[in-house]
């Protein structure tokens, strides 16, 4: 069974940085593609950063130039480093494994941005 958990959430002040991760168990994380998701209090969940299986990223206008996605495929985790956060980016964020083996969501994991 797959499972995704991801971890690094918690409380930033505005301007800071903060990474998290994404790991994967089983052995599907290098045939996935992944996405990091988020979604704050009353709206709906949005995709905020994607990487395919070949390493290409791309990410919503919000948080361009902001945060960076990656991947170890060695170590079935992946990552967003978040940098410059602003008080909007508080939400809870998942992380998606897709592609041929199936579709799969962590749990979440929250990010507050508040001084």
């Amino acid at each position: 069974q797959v499972q995704l958990v991801e971890s690094g959430g918690g409380l930033v002040q505005p301007g800071g940085s903060q990474r998290l991760s994404c790991a994967a168990s089983g052995n599907i994380f290098s045939l996935s593609a992944m996405d990091w998701y988020r979604q704050a209090p009353g709206k709906q969940r949005e995709l905020v950063a994607r990487i395919t299986l070949f390493g290409r990223s791309n990410y919503a206008d919000s948080v361009k130039d902001r945060f960076t996605i990656s991947r170890d495929n060695a170590k079935n985790t992946g990552y967003l480093q978040m940098n410059s956060l602003k008080p909007e980016d508080t939400a809870v964020y998942y992380c998606r494994l897709w592609g041929g083996p199936g579709d799969y969501w962590g749990q979440g994991t929250q990010v507050t941005v508040s001084s």
